[in-house]
């Protein structure tokens, strides 16, 4: 059997952004190619790839999804197997999602249960976004598969190792990234009457936009608007005539992502006839709401409860963004949390899952295929 901590480790050393991820897609190749091939089919799209494994008295297709990339931020956990690629980091943990598949893609290779079973190594979750574009490439050009059911798990630090955590029907929210643009007319600071000043107009849009939740959104309702960045001038005495913020919107409903963003626009032009300005609005990623199957999250956490070794949780939903929504969009499934006991939370520069999650998941992984 394959060491599957070297595995992670090595994976963990080579973080890359979305559909940039050629030396992950070599090192995933190489594994999979070191596996029984009797049963195996191997497919690729972009830097992604598609393995099925052939099952002995197949009824269905199971799927099973990993994400492959990793985050543009710069590693500061200090492990002997830290990042080689400078600001790059595998800080949500698909070196693990990655290494789950992969033990658990081996052992149906040795050993293939009666159904099929096909492994997504999916590209650009983290953005621009690989989940839809890969879904649609499945459906146009490889329809023979798309899975029946499809399922994935997410590291989770806040649990321990052993702890299962999932609920039936929406778990994540729909996400969305947003980029406002504030043009004006710098200027000295000695002559404000001859400028149109960005930085207050930025000042009053973001304000503005924090009254969206509060008076746009039905109080029932749930819905985030967050401006992570703002920037605004070039030095202290020269009046900006460019601002620039970066933010994101997360909602429980697809209908009030939309209104969310008719919302932001309408502010926008209020912006621009109040300070004599022009405001873009442009949208970056944006995934859909992860909505679990209520029959096969419920028989899940069932057969999870029955298992000695897991600890199961029936969570809230968070308003946490996955692109495998996506997925869950078309084909019946489900996404679940599993624990990883670390002090710090996903996207930090420390984060350092208990590696004894992989021990625990691809067994458990295995079974459950085995039970269905």
């Amino acid at each position: 059997m394959t060491n599957l901590l070297d595995i992670r480790r090595e994976l963990h050393q080579i973080p890359e952004l979305g559909f940039k991820e050629f030396k992950t897609h070599a090192f995933l190749m190489q594994q999979i190619q070191s596996f029984p091939q009797e049963r195996l089919t191997v497919t690729t799209w972009e830097t992604g790839i598609v393995v099925k494994v052939e099952g002995l008295d197949p009824s269905k297709t199971i799927g099973w999804r990993t994400d492959i990339d990793g985050l543009p931020i710069e590693e500061e956990t200090g492990v002997a197997f830290a990042s080689m690629h400078d600001g790059q980091m595998h800080a949500c943990g698909h070196d693990i999602h990655m290494t789950v598949a992969l033990g658990l893609l081996q052992r149906l290779a040795e050993d293939p249960i009666d159904d099929h079973v096909v492994f997504l190594f999916q590209p650009a979750e983290e953005g621009p976004g690989g989940a839809l574009p890969m879904r649609e490439w499945l459906k146009a050009e490889h329809p023979e598969l798309l899975p029946d059911q499809i399922f994935a798990f997410h590291i989770a630090p806040e649990y321990p190792v052993g702890t299962i955590a999932t609920r039936p029907g929406i778990l994540f929210a729909n996400t969305g990234e947003f980029n406002i643009d504030l043009i004006g007319t710098e200027g000295h600071a000695a002559y404000p009457h001859k400028s149109r000043d960005m930085s207050v107009a930025a000042s009053t849009l973001l304000l503005q936009l924090q009254t969206i939740v509060s008076r746009s959104v039905n109080p029932l309702d749930s819905a985030v608007v967050t401006v992570g960045k703002l920037t605004s001038g070039t030095a202290e005495n020269i009046i900006s005539g460019h601002a620039r913020m970066e933010g994101t919107i997360r909602t429980f409903n697809a209908d009030t992502m939309a209104a969310v963003k008719e919302r932001i626009e309408a502010i926008g032009k209020g912006i621009e006839l109040s300070f004599d300005c022009e405001v873009r609005v442009t949208y970056g990623s944006s995934y859909y709401q992860v909505v679990n199957d209520l029959d096969l999250t419920t028989k899940f956490i069932q057969f999870a409860q029955e298992q000695s070794a897991a600890n199961v949780i029936v969570c809230d939903p968070a308003m946490t963004g996955e692109d495998f929504g996506f997925f869950l969009q078309e084909i019946p499934g489900f996404l679940f949390w599993a624990g990883v006991d670390s002090p710090y939370g996903l996207h930090h520069a420390k984060m350092n899952p208990d590696e004894g999650v992989i021990d625990f998941m691809v067994p458990f992984v295995e079974s459950y295929f085995r039970s269905i």
